[in-house]
């Protein structure tokens, strides 16, 4: 029994999944005429209220798509100083918008509107020009912590009086809005532009889909291109991501649960410095300074149980719809053997 709890994109598609992937109508997606896309891109575009929405084959695509839109060479952008954008998208907003980055230092992955405020340059030539604030929901350096709506709406003010605008990295708002009772109407009408992914969390093998309304999204399809992230019979995918929504999303309160779970777990050991507190389906914690980071992963390696490395003996382990009651009983377990 091997457990991968590395992320929640490990996952493989369900049998009923495959189903459907091989059950889509497909086309030639370049020229718009992929049925099952096109019904994939609808849906989610009137779930968040938008007018369009664009499917991708990656979440970083996607997000880089959105910096592009929002923003032009030379322009800063406001985000976490863990923010996905920053850290592990490869230097792309410098590489393909030629922005930088305005770090704020936050709770958890998350700031506040008076940060925001506070970071936004002066108006005069020889600063660049603030033009994109973004945030991550729920965020993943910060152990799958999510935002309060409230103080996303007071950021979006700020946003509005200084004509800033307003993107959100949504790799994991399925998770948010499932532990928080948000609805996707209501994050579609605080945000301009969000992405969605469809393999964290609700299985899909590819995907992402960013949304937006019809004057910020009009250049999404060359930039896509420019990318290189058109595609053709892309319709078998997005039949994953149909499926996906419509089976996959309230399940996730069970990660949610074994994620819990495992947090009280680890607070029991005594080799265990801190565990960040667990709202979603990430679990972040940290080795006491005398223990071996490397001996501690490779026993439970050796066990067939792997989780990540976030260094400074800091680890994660992300539940999802792979990681069966009894793949959970065995990692509670060996954890009791520490």
């Amino acid at each position: 029994m091997i457990i991968d709890l590395r992320s929640d994109t490990v996952t493989k598609p369900s049998k009923p999944m495959l189903e459907a992937m091989m059950q889509a109508k497909v086309g030639d997606d370049v020229f718009r005429e992929d049925e099952t896309v096109n019904v994939l891109e609808r849906k989610i575009a009137d779930m968040f209220g938008k007018d369009q929405a664009l499917f991708f084959p990656s979440g970083t695509m996607a997000n880089q798509t959105a910096l592009k839109l929002h923003t032009n060479p030379g322009d800063q952008v406001i985000c976490d100083k863990y923010a996905h954008i920053y850290n592990y998208e490869s230097g792309g907003a410098s590489f393909n918008s030629g922005v930088s980055c305005k770090l704020i230092d936050g709770n958890q992955g998350m700031f506040t509107a008076k940060q925001v405020e506070e970071a936004i340059n002066p108006d005069a030539y020889y600063y660049s020009k603030t033009s994109l604030v973004e945030i991550e929901n729920t965020t993943n350096k910060g152990g799958g912590a999510c935002w309060d709506f409230n103080e996303l709406l007071r950021i979006k003010d700020v946003c509005n009086k200084n004509q800033l605008g307003f993107h959100l990295d949504g790799a994991r708002l399925w998770n948010a809005l499932v532990v928080k009772n948000e609805s996707t109407k209501q994050y579609g009408g605080a945000f301009d532009t969000i992405s969605v992914c469809l393999s964290k969390g609700l299985g899909c093998p590819i995907g992402s889909v960013l949304v937006g309304d019809n004057e910020i999204m009009k250049d999404a399809l060359r930039i896509r291109k420019i990318f290189g992230g058109n595609m053709r019979q892309a319709g078998y995918l997005a039949g994953a991501g149909l499926y996906a929504l419509d089976n996959n999303i309230n399940r996730l309160r069970e990660d949610h649960k074994k994620a819990k779970e495992i947090e009280a777990e680890l607070l029991k050991l005594s080799i265990i410095k801190k565990v960040e507190q667990v709202e979603t389906n990430i679990v972040i914690f940290e080795l006491n300074d005398d223990v071996d980071e490397k001996l501690f992963i490779s026993r439970l390696a050796n066990k067939n149980i792997y989780m990540i490395s976030m260094g400074n003996k800091k680890l994660r382990i992300v539940t999802h719809l792979d990681y069966t009651n009894a793949k959970h009983e065995k990692l509670i377990n060996n954890f009791s053997s520490f």
